[in-house]
């Protein structure tokens, strides 16, 4: 179990979305401290926010960021991306651009505050989809496969260490990245993050947020039955 309460909580992609409520109900929970990561930081109107420039793609902004921020109990890799294209007839740069956010930038993140995360015993969530499990978001779906391996692989290192990792699988939410979208029911970002930071508090290590996600979860042992 993780606790957010007098806590010191890193969230990328907060600006917006999912993590600027990452950062709202952090403080809400009684955060000591959120950092709030971005590549264009923006000022928040509570002195416990350090807004902290950060590009997860890059390897030294990275390590900048795991020197200055040094007493994270919690990092939140909730930054991504999604470019839409086909994988035979789209461009094979928005593919890529897509496993270096939503996926190399977890990676990166996770291993720069590993030992700091060890030494607190805090907790590390990944923010993946439940297209992790479905082939329609085509790239997309790619990083967010990868996403849910890395998570796991990162349980097996870090979990006898003694940190919580956190898998947690949410499908359409009312975000900037789902802007345009019609015809799909959208989440409340309030009721995904609030179900992530549950999950968190009752050691859970893998969260899904809504119906949707646990209907495709469930049927990942149907087709292994199938086959």
């Amino acid at each position: 179990m993780t606790q957010i309460s007098d806590a010191v909580v890193l969230v990328t992609g907060a600006n917006g979305g999912l993590g600027t409520e990452f950062v709202r109900q952090a403080l809400a929970g009684g955060a000591k401290k959120v950092y709030a990561a971005t590549r264009s930081p923006r000022e928040w109107d509570d002195p416990r926010v350090v807004p902290l420039a950060l590009d997860v793609t890059d390897e030294a902004a990275v390590a900048r960021a795991a020197a200055d921020a040094a007493d994270v109990d919690v990092l939140i890799n909730n930054a991504g991306i999604l470019r839409r294209g086909d994988l035979l007839t789209g461009d094979v740069a928005d593919i890529r651009a897509q496993l270096e956010t939503n996926l190399f930038g977890p990676v990166l993140l996770t291993r720069a505050f590993a030992p700091r995360l060890i030494a607190a015993k805090g907790a590390v969530v990944n923010v993946a989809s439940v297209l992790s499990w479905l082939a329609w978001g085509k790239g997309y779906s790619i990083s967010k496969a990868a996403l849910w391996s890395a998570t796991e692989g990162f349980r097996l290192e870090l979990e006898p260490q003694g940190v919580h990792v956190v898998g947690a699988y949410l499908a359409f939410t009312d975000t900037p990245m789902n802007d345009g979208l019609t015809g799909q029911q959208m989440n409340d970002p309030a009721d995904v993050v609030a179900a992530i930071y549950d999950g968190l508090r009752s050691g859970h290590g893998e969260v899904l947020a809504d119906e949707t996600t646990r209907a495709v979860r469930a049927g990942l042992s149907h087709v292994a039955d199938a086959a």
